[in-house]
């Protein structure tokens, strides 16, 4: 009888999974960040996002995608990791409570 080496189609997990953060319980009265990497229609779908947010949450408050930078279709890691640290500063700075991070299909 012959034996075989399968591989898995799914591969080998090359990154360490990290805990995310809790769930927030309610959105009312938090600060909201919109981050878009300027793919997909962020500049029609955000607004529509904001204005069911709002009439669900009247509290909240939004900061919109245009007051975060945006760093469209980056192929370098590195620029990416210090992008994504960038924007988590600045939405500390804003006093955002969460983020939006993608939308889209």
């Amino acid at each position: 009888m012959e034996t075989f080496d399968v591989v898995s189609p799914l591969g080998v997990q090359v990154v360490e999974s990290k805990a995310v953060a809790p769930r927030l319980a309610d959105l009312d009265g938090k600060t909201i960040g919109e981050v878009w990497n300027g793919v997909f229609k962020g500049d029609v779908t955000f607004p529509l996002i904001r204005k069911a947010l709002t009439a669900r949450y009247p509290r909240a408050r939004i900061i919109p995608y245009t007051a975060f930078p945006h760093l469209k279709g980056a192929d370098d890691p590195a620029a990416q990791r210090e992008h994504a640290r960038a924007i988590a500063a600045l939405a500390r700075e804003q006093g955002c409570d969460a983020v939006i991070s993608g939308n889209g299909a």
